[in-house]
């Protein structure tokens, strides 16, 4: 077996390497070098973390970013690189509305054009320069980035969460971690309910039963019967004389994932592929009301944020983490026996990995025909 161009990085002998997307064999390998089409909004990072006057570096599968915050606190993104001699933009500094290399000081407006030199460029004239934007958005407490055609950012809108607007939104409060490991392998995860084993200790889905699986386009429609959040802590905050748990509608809206239980518990996962084996991946988690445990009392909607910060450090954090535990061990796994013969019970697996396939193939089949084109 010989390696082949685009495989996974880090590996040093090319007998031992996963295929790249054009050499792979099977559906499985396709998928975990499969990359996600940029014609998307993409979450980049919780808004909170990043202040005014600050840039930090995000990553859009092997593409980076520069990420900053103007002094009057607008978002901006730019290629990370200074045109001059290519270091990481997000090594410099902002200055009020500027992104400012650090080895230079040649300073990039939020339009991507060099606006001012520290220095004079000898005997000639003042350089035009200009470096890539990318559109910049910010909701639901998240920055999203836009990486592909700009022209089509107005087109793709950022998935559209009524419960998280207005007045009378429900609490919310955004995780987010990085995975070693695939995207797509975070995106089985999340919808294949086979391995409430793994969650054993906070059994938030128990004795799942698969009612549904279809695809409809771009999405995977899925639906559960099943025990939802049964665990010893979990339980005591649901309301089951109000909300039946007992049922699950999933779908992977590509390339978004998202749950719903009798319209009262309801999640999202936006995931952003960093490369082949580095994922992060952004959970909001909202509820219409909780109650108070042993009590028949909800808990006052101005107590909710408060709650739902401690249920994320103490419950839903923790839960989460055995994910991520999971997805990187498979990540390895994966990286030793990528060869092995694929074993799948649940349908929705190739379900989810049949569409990322297709959408990573008509982006390549895009790329390829600009470039034939001459653009």
């Amino acid at each position: 077996m010989t390696g082949a161009a685009g495989a996974v990085p880090g590996f040093t002998g090319a007998q031992d390497a996963p295929p790249g997307f054009e050499e792979a064999g099977n559906l499985r390998q396709k998928v975990r070098a499969a990359g996600m089409d940029p014609n998307y909004w993409y979450a980049v990072e919780e808004a909170h973390r990043i202040k005014p006057g600050t840039v930090v570096e995000v990553v859009f599968w092997k593409r980076s970013i520069a990420l900053f915050r103007a002094a009057d606190g607008s978002f901006h993104a730019m290629d990370n690189r200074c045109a001059h001699r290519q270091l990481k933009l997000s090594l410099g500094v902002v200055e009020g509305c500027r992104l400012v290399c650090a080895y230079h000081g040649w300073k990039y407006d939020k339009d991507g054009n060099l606006a001012e030199t520290d220095h004079e460029r000898i005997g000639k004239g003042f350089p035009n320069v200009r470096l890539r934007t990318y559109p910049v958005s910010v909701r639901y407490g998240l920055v999203w980035v836009f990486p592909g055609d700009p022209e089509q950012a107005e087109v793709r809108r950022i998935p559209e969460i009524p419960e998280l607007e207005g007045p009378g939104r429900w609490a919310c409060v955004p995780l987010s971690f990085t995975w070693s490991a695939h995207h797509s392998m975070v995106i089985d995860n999340v919808s294949d309910f086979t391995h409430a084993y793994l969650h054993r200790r906070y059994r938030p889905f128990v004795g799942a039963k698969l009612t549904r699986c279809e695809t409809v386009g771009d999405d995977v429609h899925l639906a559960y019967d099943t025990q939802v959040g049964r665990g010893r802590i979990s339980g005591l905050f649901v309301d089951r004389n109000r909300v039946d748990t007992n049922f699950m509608e999933l779908c992977y809206q590509y390339p978004y994932q998202w749950s719903n239980t009798d319209d009262a518990i309801k999640h999202w996962l936006f995931v952003l592929p960093v490369d082949e084996r580095t994922t992060r991946a952004f959970f909001l988690f909202y509820f219409k009301s909780l109650k108070i445990p042993l009590l028949p009392v909800h808990i006052p909607r101005f107590a909710m944020t408060t709650v739902l910060k401690i249920s994320n450090r103490m419950l839903i954090g923790p839960l989460l983490a055995q994910d991520g535990f999971a997805v990187e061990a498979e990540q390895e796994g994966y990286e030793q026996h990528w060869n092995a013969r694929p074993i799948e019970f649940n349908p929705v697996v190739r379900a989810f990995q049949n569409v990322t396939v297709r959408k990573w193939q008509e982006h390549l089949a895009r790329e390829n025909g600009r470039a034939d084109a001459g653009d």
